[in-house]
């Protein structure tokens, strides 16, 4: 994940973003962090490069399928492995085996 917080180099008020937006924006995918935009003080946006916000909304993505799953299962949402099997069988006529333990 990013590294820590650097308030000298993560934050920008907007009035230097805009009279340097090419040289942010060009930095972007190099940065470890994403960049802090303040407006009259107080943050205002985040700016980030295209890889870095689809790596925190597949992360997020991932959890919340994490979290789905472990909600299901403690609501007695699920069937066995043997149940699996013949469900498979049955919707795409596909053989199943039992994997041999080694």
């Amino acid at each position: 994940g990013p590294s820590t917080f650097q308030v000298a180099e993560d934050i920008v008020p907007i009035a230097e973003l805009k009279a340097k937006l090419s040289e942010f924006v060009r930095g972007l995918d190099t940065r470890p962090r994403p960049l802090v935009v303040t407006l009259n003080g107080k943050p205002a946006a985040v700016v980030m490069s295209p890889r870095e916000y689809d790596r925190l909304t597949y992360e997020a993505r991932f959890l919340k399928s994490i979290a789905s799953g472990l909600a299901d299962d403690a609501a007695g949402n699920h069937i066995s492995s043997d149940e699996l099997r013949a469900r498979i069988r049955e919707r795409y006529g596909v053989p199943t085996e039992r994997r041999k333990k080694k």
